[in-house]
């Protein structure tokens, strides 16, 4: 239930953003958590700190044709949702997918001020894309639309104003070519305009495997907190792109034995363990799809066209995309004797399915808390191109690792002050919240 003042503004987001249902669900979700802030700091409400981090600072919508290898002339649309900038510029991936529109991108965006936020780092929260798919794409193709994506967003984007990174459909290939752009538009080379850019020109050790460690340290921290460990466990993720690939090797590096992953076309069950070797090499060099690694490996089974969700296994991280786990999903996970779920995507858990969770005692860790080691690694990324500086692969693991475990204690900590122990989504939105809407004070009518 939302808190009596936090209703009318819940309905007044309804009212200014028709038709976005997943930006609906990512207000809704915070402001069901922070109604006892109000109490604490009346400030809040008397500035209208809830209303304006609602809204965005700034939504950028734009063209950008392209033209495939048969010389034939697409039109894409291109977006950047400038969300807030009060801890810092604006910091969030761009992603690439057929699905993205205005809501997928103020979704993503809004829960990236909180994210961004409970890193401790000073980088404020946005998010872009375009509905291009990658996917079937020749480097060509690929390179020509990054050129013409990167010829308008240029003009809006820079180290002290806003610092894209990579996200779904964006990977190494596709920073590349848009770095490429913005380096030869403005002829400056500017390191820090973007993150998760290749080691030789400027980007971070562990960066492509943030995300997935990060999920994982997070994970075994909310595991400590229960007396137990990854140790000999049975892991099922979703997913088997970078997110999930990596949180796969961190997982099995803890101890933890992954049984199954997924992809569009259905999830492959490796009882002996999944072999990382293998599906690095299908999904990152072959660029297949995972029926190919049941073709590879005799023992394992794919089974097209269902949900990875229906395997047992004691640890959940869903690494795939937003609303994955619906309510029913929860309970068959819950009734196959889950534990402990990590997000490494975005809001993959519907609210039916995070209700069961919670209900059923699980150790739910949200994604924005979750998954917040992609963009603290990308911070510190910034922080080296600032400095002219380069750390070792152990030394950066090593600060994620720091990072994961302060976030998973501050959200620990705060559920604790507010009189819902062991409740990472109220800890982490009321943590993410309280930060930005101090900075918000301090900086008066932004």
């Amino acid at each position: 239930m939302l808190h009596e003042k936090l209703s009318a503004i819940y309905d007044n987001v309804l009212r200014r953003n028709p038709g976005e249902i997943e930006f609906h669900q990512a207000v809704r979700e915070v402001l069901e958590s922070i109604g006892p802030v109000l109490g604490k700091h009346p400030e809040y409400a008397e500035s209208k700190i809830i209303e304006r981090i609602c809204e965005p600072e700034r939504q950028i919508i734009f063209r950008v044709p392209w033209t495939d290898d048969k010389g034939e002339v697409h039109i894409n649309r291109g977006f950047r949702v400038e969300f807030n900038s009060a801890l810092g510029p604006y910091k969030g991936g761009l992603r690439f997918h057929p699905s993205v529109y205005l809501g997928i991108v103020k979704f993503l965006g809004f829960e990236q001020i909180f994210k961004n936020s409970l890193t401790g780092l000073p980088i404020g929260g946005g998010k872009g894309g375009s509905d291009f798919d990658p996917k079937g794409r020749s480097d060509g193709e690929v390179m020509r639309f990054c050129q013409s994506f990167m010829t308008e967003l240029y003009r809006h984007i820079g180290e002290y104003t806003d610092v894209p990174a990579g996200d779904t459909g964006v990977g190494g290939r596709e920073i590349g070519y848009l770095f490429g752009q913005y380096k030869r538009i403005t002829n400056r080379y500017e390191s820090g305009v973007i993150t998760g850019k290749g080691l030789v020109y400027g980007g971070a050790q562990v960066r492509t495997e943030a995300t997935g460690y990060g999920c994982s340290f997070f994970v075994q921290e909310m595991l400590k907190a229960r007396g137990t460990s990854f140790d000999g466990k049975r892991v099922v993720v979703s997913g088997s792109g970078n997110v999930a690939i990596y949180t796969i090797e961190k997982v099995e590096q803890l101890g933890g034995v992954v049984v199954a992953c997924s992809d569009s076309s259905g999830y492959v069950l490796d009882e002996k363990g999944i072999d990382l070797d293998l599906l690095k090499q299908i999904k990152q060099v072959e660029r297949a799809r995972l029926d190919v690694y049941a073709q590879r490996r005799p023992h394992a089974t794919f089974v097209p066209g269902r949900s990875v969700w229906e395997v047992p296994g004691e640890v959940a991280m869903p690494s795939a995309t937003q609303n994955e786990i619906t309510g029913h999903d929860a309970a068959t996970m819950v009734a196959n004797g889950l534990i402990a779920v990590g997000e490494g995507a975005n809001m993959p858990t519907t609210p039916e399915g995070i209700k069961v969770f919670q209900e059923a005692g699980i150790a739910y860790g949200p994604g924005k808390a979750a998954n917040a080691g992609g963009v603290a690694t990308s911070a510190l990324e910034m922080q080296q191109n600032a400095s002219r500086d380069s750390w070792t692969f152990e030394f950066s693991e090593q600060r994620l690792q720091e990072i994961m475990r302060d976030i998973h204690d501050r959200c620990l900590a705060t559920a604790d002050e507010y009189g819902m122990p062991g409740n990472y989504v109220a800890g982490a939105n009321i943590d993410g919240f309280r930060r930005v809407a101090d900075a918000m004070l301090a900086l008066g009518l932004i």
